[in-house]
């Protein structure tokens, strides 16, 4: 009687996919830095005599979103990608984490890197503060590419159901209560790696995630939101070369909004990618990664 081994065979490991499996032959490095008295996380591949490109997540995000996407950019561009203040591995200190703060630590980022000016990549909550630096410091930023938009509109029942889906996570951080995180993050379950769930598990197991998931959460508060938001005027301020992509499955709200401010910044355009919900960059680079590059080397 032939035994069963207590490992996969082959076949089975065939199809594994891991965020490691983006990164294994990319040259990069992962460190810390203090910025606004943050110690803040960053990841950073390709030469620093590049042109700069700065990689912002969203809400309750970590670098690790743009694992699939650091290898074509940095051949091109010397990238930074950042645990924004309150997220991921970087600090979490005892205040709300509204626009402008994550504004100053994008900027000192910079400065830490030597950047006079740089690309900007966000998604969600990154592409919003990538949005309010353009508006509000436009000889920092070369180029934006807006993912998944936020900070034109509001609708209550959207900052609802974030707040409860964090919240209940970060209190109770099990394998599932993550998993349903990334079921508004990624259309195709393929897509919602182990990876992804065993990392966000361990920010949420954070003692410091805990006792600060009100501050990380502020911008789901309709008065904090109200004076956050970035009006459809000053949208139209930027000067910035721009690139939306509208994710066909994403939220009504970020749908809106990408539509919207693709039609009001003057010098922007517009990349549907039909079939994936609010990572598009994550869900699909092999459509993402050549459009980004192709619209910054115009």
């Amino acid at each position: 009687m032939t035994e069963t081994p207590d490992f996969a065979p082959a076949s089975a490991a065939e199809g594994h996919r891991s965020i490691w499996g983006y990164l294994r032959e990319l040259e990069f490095r992962q460190g810390f830095i203090e910025v606004e008295g943050v110690r803040t996380r960053f990841a950073e591949a390709g030469s620093p005599d590049k042109p700069h490109a700065i990689l912002l997540h969203g809400t309750g995000g970590h670098w690790e979103t743009f694992a699939p996407n650091l290898a074509a950019l940095s051949e091109q561009y010397h990238c930074v990608a950042i645990d924004m203040v309150g997220n991921g591995f970087s600090d979490k200190p005892d205040y709300d984490y509204e626009i402008d703060v994550y504004v100053r630590q994008v900027l000192a980022v910079m400065d830490q890197f030597g950047m006079d000016k740089a690309h900007l990549i966000g998604m969600s909550l990154g592409a919003w503060v990538s949005a309010a630096l353009a508006v509000q410091h436009p000889g920092r930023v070369d180029k934006v590419i807006l993912m998944s938009p936020a900070g034109l509109i509001a609708t209550a029942s959207n900052m609802a159901r974030i707040r409860a889906e964090r919240t209940a996570a970060v209190n109770n951080p099990t394998w599932e209560s993550i998993h349903k995180i990334f079921e508004h993050l990624l259309a195709d379950e393929s897509n919602r790696l182990p990876d992804l769930i065993a990392l966000r598990q361990a920010i949420y197991q954070r003692e410091d995630t805990r006792s600060t998931i009100d501050h990380l959460l502020i911008l789901q508060e309709a008065g904090a939101r109200d004076r956050n938001l970035i009006p459809e005027e000053k949208w139209a301020t930027i000067t910035a070369p721009v690139m939306v992509v509208a994710s066909g499955k994403d939220h009504g709200e970020y749908q809106n909004t990408a539509r919207t401010v693709a039609r009001v910044i003057p010098n922007s355009e517009i990349f549907e990618m039909a079939e994936v919900r609010h990572w598009p960059h994550f869900e699909d680079p092999e459509a993402f990664n050549p459009a980004a590059l192709a619209f910054l080397a115009k």
